[in-house]
Formats: C-alpha cells, structure tokens, sequence
C-alpha cells in the first residue's frame, strides 16, 4: 500500500479551473462544478487521484496506489472529470468521471473498452441500440472531509451538487439518452444487508432483456425465503420502507448513491452485480437510467435548475436582447434533447430508405 500523495497547492488548482471549464453553480451550498481533464488540467487530475484514493480508502477500497488514476483518466481521449470546488474553503468536494457514448470504441470482438469491460459482458442489442446515447459514469467519491456533519449543510448537499452537475450534462449533451453507472458496495459492508439490496434490485428494475451480464456474477449468500418474508410489497415506494427498516435493523444503512440511483427513475434497469477484483474486491453493480423517465421532481432539481441559470446569464449579459427573445430562449432550450431526437430518428428513416431501395433494386436485377 502507498503513502498517497500530498494535497496539491490551492493556487496550482485556482490556475487551472479557468471560467471556460466551469459547468454551472450548483442549487445548494454556493459551490461550483468544473469539468476537466488530465491533459487541460494535469495538477486538478492529481489532486482528484489524491481524493479518490482517499475517499475509497475510508470506505474499505482503493487502488493502494499514491493517488486513484488509471489508462481511462490518462488515455488520449480520456474520461471527463466533473467536479464540485467549493470556492469558500478552496477544495474540491466531490466528483465523477464520464465518457459519452460517441468516444467509446469498441475492440476485435465488438466489447466496448470501457472502465467496467473486464466485468462484463455487452449485447449485440445494448452495443448498437443503447451505447451510442449513453454517458457511462464512473469513480463517483465525496472527499472524506465533506462526508462528516462537521462539514454542515457542505456535507449534506454533497451527493445533490453532483446531481446538479449529472443534470447540466443533460442538456449539454442533447444526444444522449442515458446514464449507466456502477453502484459500489466494499467487502466489509454486512453481507444480509447487500444481498437484500441485491434482491430488491432485482425484484424491482430487473433486465429482462440481458443487455448487459457480469462474467462473474454476485454470489447470494442469504436464503431466498427470508428475504422473500421480508420484501413482501409489489410497489417499489412500500417494499422500500420494509428493505430500509430491515438494513437499519442490521446495524448498517443503505449506502448513499444506492438510495441515489434507486430514487430517480421508475425504469432503472439493474444488470446484476460483480467483484471488480482490480479494485479492492469491490462488489459493483451495473444500472442504466434513461434521461427521459427521471422522476419530475428531480428534473426540477437538476436539470430544469441549469436551464434558468443560463437563461439568467443571457439576461444579464444582453438585457435587450432577451426582453424581445427570452422566451423562445427559455423554450429552445428546454427542446434541445427533444430536437435532437427527432434529426437522428429522421437520419434512421433515410438509412433504412436506402436500404429498403437498395434491396429492391438487387430483387429486380435477379
């Protein structure tokens, strides 16, 4: 295990969040989220290692490396860090990494080389239909400063800023459709209480349709009798009531981003869980959340939120500008996705038009 690296000085850090890489301010607590990466901002990317190698550490994970940085941080086309600085302390609060679908490529057997592809497997289906609109989140973390009450309302708004952060790439990114992500519980966290989070996940956002499998799936260890008595309801809202007390009961609670990504969409798709042997043994379990179908409130918080913001910013920037146009801004934005959907679903009708011509053509000439 190595000594992780010492803090990166605050000045290094300040010089490289310039303006041009800030995404928005965030609903709550006055922070701000940045998006960067190893080649624009090589001192944040060590600094985000540092945390990371920290904030898994805490939690009974880690690479055991000086700092939490891999191929896909350093790649040529690497992931995306996005992350919440709290301009008041001068730190950095939390983050993810993305990629989107568009700059994923694929390898000799047509897997996607992804963070989570040595885990599991990608169907026809998944790689074709799914992948190309899918921003893939990874190494989520809240530095281990601002997981403590001592940190007040910093603390408990931290997993909401990165929400805000996941909402403004929404509509940054109208060509996407979906988030798929991992949610990561550690050898150490009580095996009844994960199984039932397992089975519940299941019983609730199963994938019927296999688009995505573990090449080494999660190993039940509970009996399946005892949490079928315990997981009684058909509705998610009521079994999640019994799921919650039950883990309260056995000493632990759910963890943060589980609740997280269980409260923000109906059709959630699980596709079970595996052990990332590469990282700590840690168990993850792989989801995917349509954009489309996040719970209205949510919308709201998140990703309506950074519409008005930059409505705002135009406002005050060309004040006569937006007295003549505001709401025709205001509703073009919000339509972004929504036209984005419709150019690529007129691109489809002309690929298959042309096939169905050139497939006509060929009956004829035989």
């Amino acid at each position: 295990m190595e000594p992780i690296i010492a803090p990166i000085s605050v000045e290094i850090l300040k010089a490289e969040l310039t303006p041009a890489k800030k995404l928005r301010d965030t609903n709550k607590s006055n922070n701000e989220i940045y998006v960067v990466n190893h080649h624009d901002s090589p001192n944040v990317m060590k600094e985000i290692g540092r945390l990371r190698e920290e904030a898994f550490r805490d939690s009974g994970g880690g690479s055991g490396l000086s700092m939490d940085i891999d191929e896909f941080d350093t790649m040529e086309n690497p992931y995306q860090q996005l992350i919440v600085w709290d301009p008041e302390a001068e730190k950095i609060l939390g983050g993810y990494r993305y990629i989107l679908g568009k700059d994923i490529k694929l390898d000799e057997n047509n897997q996607p080389l992804l963070a989570t592809s040595h885990m599991f497997h990608f169907s026809e289906k998944f790689v074709k239909e799914y992948l190309p609109y899918t921003i893939e989140l990874g190494r989520s973390f809240v530095a281990p400063e601002y997981q403590s009450s001592k940190a007040g309302t910093k603390a408990l708004f931290a997993l909401d800023n990165l929400w805000d952060g996941l909402g403004a790439l929404v509509i940054k990114c109208p060509n996407m459709k979906y988030f798929f992500g991992k949610m990561t519980m550690y050898p150490e966290y009580n095996r009844q209480a994960r199984d039932l989070i397992q089975f519940f996940l299941f019983k609730h956002f199963e994938d019927k349709e296999k688009l995505v499998t573990p090449f080494d799936p999660l190993k039940i260890e509970t009996s399946e009798e005892y949490m079928k008595s315990i997981l009684t309801e058909p509705e998610f809202k009521d079994d999640y009531k019994l799921l919650n007390a039950e883990v309260r009961r056995l000493g632990v609670n759910i963890p943060p981003l589980v609740n997280s990504y269980m409260s923000l969409s109906p059709t959630m798709k699980m596709f079970g869980g595996g052990i990332n042997h590469e990282f700590s043994e840690a168990e993850e379990t792989c989801i995917l959340v349509t954009f489309d179908d996040i719970y209205d409130a949510k919308k709201a918080r998140h990703i309506d939120s950074f519409i008005k913001e930059k409505v705002e910013q135009i406002k005050i920037r060309f004040p006569q500008f937006f007295e003549d146009m505001g709401e025709q801004i205001s509703h073009m934005m919000e339509n972004r996705r929504a036209r984005a959907e419709a150019r690529r679903l007129e691109r489809q009708a002309r690929r298959d038009k042309k096939k169905s011509q050139k497939k006509s053509t060929s009956h004829r000439e035989e």
